[in-house]
């Protein structure tokens, strides 16, 4: 008996076709990597499978005479507040494959967003604001390892500092572009961030899939990963970056490794990697020489040696419910930068269930974090940086009021390009040529305009900040770390108050 997948029947999009509109040039079917547009050689003209839709917007966006609208599809299951759409469509899928879900991107769960229950306070009179046009405005931070105090010494040619200062990563804006492998996204995008790094004066992480050999004169401005597979780890690899991180957990799938399949493996992702051709690149959910603190104290010093103690080492966690206590670890073990990954981070590929429902919102855990920190006085030992669900300039200035000394995105980055969320990176068939390595797919970015773009984002919520330190009277991103009597709460219990060490509106 023939099996029929049940999945197939239930689609989340309708294509709507404008007959009298469409010319049959067949650009959607070119255009569809899904394949949901094609010939019909039996009508002779284009149609389409809604079955094959997954909501990109590639062909309509596309279309010449703008016939083409895709939509939700109306069909609507029996109203019940348990059973919902979702996780029926998640069991027919599963009835049909046997296998487990996988999404990409970040988790869609309706779960509270705790950079919308926070308001940022403004000076009027007694504190005035400071105008951010006509006054000069601080961005840029420093990343790295603090001394307890500095001295300094007079000299034939004035006053110097007695000591040195340990290595620092310096950025002109507290942002950076996250971590987001070779492989996972093609080389464009990575170049694409390579450039608009070095032309903003920030950095780009490489991610786990190593660094493609023409990147290495971005140096500078890229930090290198080491994850628990090692991909494309050598010494001149370690050595080629502004920082190291090494890559303990992320928050898209907290306690597990990565896989990137077979089919996005192409010579160049094959070659940097050091992995075969079109096999699975599989990191194991630990490192293999890393099961406590003094084994990661160990891997820590290990690359400081390999880099000549020229730069700093980061530590890069999931947000999990414990990150204050592995955070300290973390710190005195040696890390130089402590990274915490929100569970709202994108992912190219994780298992639905685990990207939906383990980790804690990066809010939290931040705040957490820096208040250990802080009692433990290693504060300055370590900067703090934050990923995971940053959506705006405003997300960045409250995380840094909450404690973080900069902020990853990823996400926001991808969508300044053209990614429309729809989830399926890990297929290898983005209709947008981002997650996906296919000769045909990946030229629909230009390297150089995706670096445009990037760099029009960045500068664009820098002025933001800018307009947001001025309306707090602040001249400085430095005055508002951790800062918290900026922030106020609406619609927080006390608990979530007493975590996040803000107060009420009104108080």
């Amino acid at each position: 008996m023939a099996f029929k997948p049940i999945s197939q029947k239930f689609t989340d999009f309708v294509i709507d076709r404008d007959d009298p509109r469409c010319i049959n040039c067949e650009v959607c079917v070119r255009q569809c990597s899904y394949e949901a547009h094609y010939w019909d050689d039996t009508k002779q003209r284009v149609s389409f499978d809604s079955s094959k839709c997954i909501g990109c917007h590639r062909c309509a966006a596309q279309c010449p005479t703008h016939c083409l609208t895709i939509r939700r599809n109306p069909m609507e299951f029996r109203e019940n507040s348990f059973w919902t759409p979702t996780y029926i469509k998640h069991i027919y899928k599963q009835g049909d494959t046997g296998g487990i879900l996988l999404s990409g991107t970040g988790s869609p769960a309706d779960k509270p967003v705790y950079w919308d229950n926070l308001q940022l306070d403004a000076s009027q009179v007694t504190n005035p604001s400071i105008d951010p046009l006509r006054e000069p405005m601080e961005l840029r931070t420093y990343l790295g390892s603090k001394p307890d105090r500095i001295e300094f010494e007079e000299g034939a040619s004035g006053f110097k500092l007695k000591g040195e200062i340990p290595p620092q990563i310096k950025l002109e804006y507290p942002l950076m572009f996250a971590a987001m492998s070779f492989g996972s996204i093609n080389f464009n995008l990575h170049k694409a961030m390579a450039q608009a790094s070095t032309e903003l004066g920030i950095v780009y992480n490489t991610g786990e899939g190593g660094l493609h050999p023409s990147l290495y004169e971005y140096g500078p401005n890229t930090i290198v990963q080491v994850a628990s597979g090692r991909f494309g780890v050598h010494k001149d690899y370690l050595n080629a970056g502004a920082a190291v991180e090494i890559k303990v957990g992320q928050g898209a799938k907290p306690g597990i490794g990565g896989h990137l399949p077979g089919e996005k493996i192409d010579e160049e992702v094959s070659r940097t990697r050091m992995v075969p051709l079109g096999s699975d690149a599989i990191s194991p959910a630990p490192h293999h020489d890393i099961y406590s603190i003094e084994d990661l104290l160990q891997l820590i010093y290990a690359i400081k040696e390999a880099t000549r103690y020229r730069v700093p080492v980061s530590v890069k966690i999931a947000a999990v419910h414990n990150a204050p206590a592995i955070a300290s670890g973390i710190v005195r073990a040696g890390a130089d930068i402590v990274v915490i990954d929100g569970f709202r981070g994108g992912t190219g590929a994780a298992p639905t269930m685990i990207r939906d429902n383990v980790g804690i919102p990066i809010e939290l855990a931040l705040a957490a974090v820096d208040n250990r920190l802080r009692d433990e006085g290693i504060r300055n030992h370590a900067s703090l940086v934050v990923s995971g669900g940053i959506r705006c300039s405003a997300d960045v200035v409250k995380a840094i009021a909450l404690g973080a000394d900069a902020v990853y995105i990823g996400t926001a980055a991808l969508v300044s390009v053209g990614c429309t969320l729809c989830g399926r990176c890990y297929t290898g068939k983005c209709p947008w040529g981002i997650a996906t390595n296919e000769a045909r797919l990946k030229k629909r970015q230009n390297p150089d305009v995706a670096a445009k773009r990037l760099a029009n984002l960045i500068r664009a919520w820098g002025h933001e900040v800018q307009e947001m330190l001025g309306g707090m009277g602040l001249n400085s991103i430095e005055s508002l770390k951790g800062n918290r009597d900026k922030l106020r709460a609406i619609g927080l219990n006390q608990v979530e108050l007493d975590i996040l060490g803000v107060k009420h509106a009104g108080k």
